[in-house]
C-alpha cells in the first residue's frame, strides 16, 4: 500500500451507519449500559430515542439511547478545564482526559439462529462495541411493511428507514393515543385509521366530536386536508348528528342520526353525572321515574305540570326537590334537534348495517360538537347498543369464526370523560376495555389527560402511542406498568412539540421513537386502495352487498 493509499485509509470518514460509536464499560439489565463514546462519535450527534446495535459476544443487542453525558478521567477538570484555544491540544483531550457517555436500555437480542428477535434478559460484558442502527437492523425488528404490517414513522434520525406496526396484534387490545393540546393528535389517529381501513385490520366507529375525520379538515394554517371519507370513498361512511351543519361544509352524509326520549335511560344520565351536576339524589329519581313512568320518563318528567309531581311525592319516596332538579337539568338537553318524540328508524341498527359490510363510519357530531353532554350522551348510547348486539352475535357464533362479527374499533375523544375512576368500571367503555377483545370490539381513546383514566383502564390499553406530555401525572400515567418506565420518561419529555411520538406495547416488539408520517399528498397517493375511482352505481352495489370482495 502506497503512502497516499495510507493516508486515504486513516482520513476518510466511516459509514455513520457502521462506524464505532463506542464500548459498554458498565451498566445493568435493570438500570441500562453505560457506554463511553470514542473520540471519532461527536457527543452532539447522540440523540435520546436514537437506536444502537451492541455487539456482543455470541449475541446482537438492540437498544435505545436513553440519555447523554459528559465524563472525565480527571474530576480537576470541571473546576480548572485546560486550555483548549489550541486545537492540537483540544484534539488531544477529546476522547482521552474528556469524553462522551451514554446511557443504553437494552431492549432485544438479535440472535440469528432465532426466527425473530427475543427480549432481553442478559447484557453483554465489558467492552463489547456499539455501533448506530442500520436499515437491516430495523427492518429485523419491526418487520418489513406487508399485509399486517404497516409504516407509521421514521426512527429519529434515520431518514428513509421505516418503522412498521403490526395493526392485527394493534387491534387485539384497546389503544391510547396521547398527548398535550397541538401536538397532532388528530393526524396522529388519521394516520392510524387509514393504516387499519387500507389493510382491513378492523372497522372503526368514530364519534368524531371535532369534524376531524370524515370528510375535510384545516390545520392551524388554514390548509385543507382530506379526511377518511375522501381517501376511501367506498369504505368510510359519514352519519351525522347535524344535517345542516354538514351541508353547510358541502359534506353529503350517508345518514341522520336520531334518538327518542325513551332511548335515553338512568345509566346515560350517570354518565353525565359530572357535566350536567346530577346528585346521588336526582339519579335515584330517574331510576324510580323509569320504574314507575316507563321508557317514555324523561318526556313526561318535562311536560308535567306540579300536580302531577305533587301526586307523584305523595305516592312514591321520591323527593320532590330532587324531581324539580333532575327536570330543570334534564331541560338543557330539549335544544338537542336530534333528540325527537318519535322515530321510525334505529340508528344503532343502521351503523351496524355498515359495520356488516366492513364499512366504517364516522358520526360527526356538527354544532353538537362543543355541547360535552351530547358528545357523551350519543357515544354511551350508541355504544352500548352496538356492544350488546355484538355480545349477542358472538355467543350465536359459539366459536365459529366464520360466524363472528367483524374486528370493530370504537374510536372516543375526550376519553377521561367516559374512563373516569369513578365511573369506568360501570361504563360500557370501561368494561370493552377490560373485555380484551372478548366480543370482537376494542377502543381507540384520544386524549390529552391520561391521568384522568381510571388505572385499571389503563392497564388494559394493549397500545400506548404518545406525543409530548409536559404534565408530571400525565406521563406518570402512561408509563403506568410499563417495563423500564425510568428511563422512557426521558425519551417521552424530549419529544418535539409535533410529529414524533413514543409508541409502546401490544402492536411493536420494543418501545420506538419515531418521526411520524406526514399527512400529505405523498400519504394520500400511498394508501389510497386500487377501487377509489370506483363509478356511483358501483359504490352502490357494494353497500347493497352484491360485491362485497371489492373491499380491501
Amino acid at each position: 500500500m502506497t503512502t497516499d493509499e495510507l493516508d486515504l485509509f486513516f482520513t476518510r470518514t466511516p459509514d455513520p451507519a457502521t462506524r464505532k460509536m463506542g464500548l459498554v464499560v458498565g451498566g445493568s439489565l435493570s438500570k441500562g449500559l453505560t457506554v463511553k463514546l470514542d473520540a471519532s462519535a461527536p457527543v452532539e450527534e447522540m440523540a435520546v430515542g436514537r437506536y444502537v446495535v451492541i455487539e456482543g459476544t455470541e449475541m446482537r443487542f438492540f437498544g435505545m439511547i436513553t440519555d447523554v453525558a459528559l465524563g472525565n478521567t480527571n474530576p480537576m477538570i470541571e473546576s480548572a478545564p485546560p486550555d483548549v484555544s489550541d486545537p492540537f491540544l483540544n484534539q488531544i483531550h477529546q476522547g482521552t482526559t474528556v469524553f462522551g457517555v451514554l446511557h443504553v436500555s437494552p431492549m432485544l437480542v438479535l440472535d440469528v439462529e432465532a426466527s425473530e428477535p427475543r427480549p432481553v434478559k442478559t447484557i453483554p460484558g465489558h467492552f463489547a462495541n456499539v455501533r448506530a442502527a442500520t436499515e437491516d437492523d430495523v427492518n429485523l425488528v419491526f418487520g418489513p411493511e406487508d399485509d399486517t404490517h404497516f409504516y407509521i414513522g421514521d426512527p429519529l434520525d434515520m431518514e428513509n428507514i421505516h418503522v412498521n406496526i403490526d395493526l392485527q396484534r394493534m387491534a387485539e387490545r384497546s389503544v391510547g393515543v396521547f398527548g398535550k393540546s397541538g401536538t397532532g393528535k388528530s393526524f396522529l389517529t388519521r394516520i392510524l385509521l387509514s393504516g387499519m381501513i387500507r389493510k382491513n385490520a378492523a372497522v372503526s366507529l368514530i364519534f368524531d366530536m371535532h369534524n376531524d375525520y370524515g370528510w375535510q379538515i384545516q390545520t392551524e394554517s388554514r390548509k385543507a386536508v382530506k379526511g377518511l371519507k375522501q381517501l376511501f370513498p367506498t369504505q368510510v361512511a359519514i352519519f351525522t348528528l347535524d344535517e345542516e351543519s354538514s351541508r353547510r361544509r358541502q359534506v353529503q352524509p350517508d345518514y341522520v342520526v336520531t334518538m327518542r326520549w325513551e332511548d335515553i335511560s338512568p345509566e346515560d344520565l350517570e354518565m353525565l353525572k359530572t357535566t350536567l351536576n346530577l346528585s346521588d339524589q336526582m339519579i335515584g329519581a330517574a331510576y324510580t321515574l323509569r320504574k314507575i313512568w316507563g321508557k317514555n320518563w324523561i318526556k313526561r318528567l318535562l311536560d308535567a305540570d306540579k300536580d302531577e309531581l305533587e301526586d307523584l311525592s305523595a305516592e312514591t319516596n321520591v323527593i320532590r326537590a330532587s324531581v324539580d332538579a333532575l327536570s330543570r337539568r334534564l331541560t338543557k338537553l330539549s335544544r338537542f334537534k336530534f333528540i325527537r318524540d318519535s322515530w321510525r328508524g334505529d340508528s344503532a341498527e343502521e351503523i351496524l348495517r355498515y359495520i356488516d359490510k366492513g364499512i366504517s363510519v364516522v358520526l360527526e357530531f356538527g354544532r353538537y360538537g362543543n355541547a360535552l353532554e351530547a358528545y357523551i350522551l350519543v357515544a354511551n348510547y350508541l355504544t352500548r347498543r352496538i356492544h350488546k348486539l355484538y355480545v349477542e352475535r358472538m355467543e350465536k357464533a359459539l366459536g365459529s369464526a366464520e360466524d363472528e362479527p367483524r374486528p370493530l374499533m370504537i374510536v372516543i375523544e375526550e376519553a377521561h370523560k367516559f374512563l373516569d375512576p369513578q365511573i369506568a368500571r360501570q361504563t360500557i367503555f370501561g368494561i370493552i376495555a377490560r373485555e380484551l377483545r372478548k366480543y370482537n370490539v376494542t377502543l381507540l381513546v384520544v386524549d390529552q389527560r391520561p391521568s384522568g383514566i381510571d388505572e385499571e383502564v389503563m392497564s388494559q390499553v394493549g397500545t400506548r402511542i404518545t406525543a409530548l406530555l409536559d404534565n408530571e401525572r400525565d406521563i406518570n400515567a402512561v408509563l403506568t406498568g410499563v417495563s423500564g418506565a425510568g428511563s422512557l420518561r426521558e425519551v417521552l419529555a424530549r419529544l418535539d412539540t409535533k410529529q414524533q411520538a413514543l409508541i409502546m406495547g401490544h402492536a411493536v416488539p420494543m418501545p420506538v421513537v419515531v418521526q411520524t408520517r406526514s399527512y400529505d399528498e405523498d400519504f394520500y397517493a400511498s394508501i389510497v386502495p386500487a377501487h377509489v375511482h370506483l363509478n356511483k352505481s358501483e359504490r352502490i352495489n357494494l353497500m347493497r352487498g352484491d360485491e362485497e370482495e371489492g373491499i380491501d
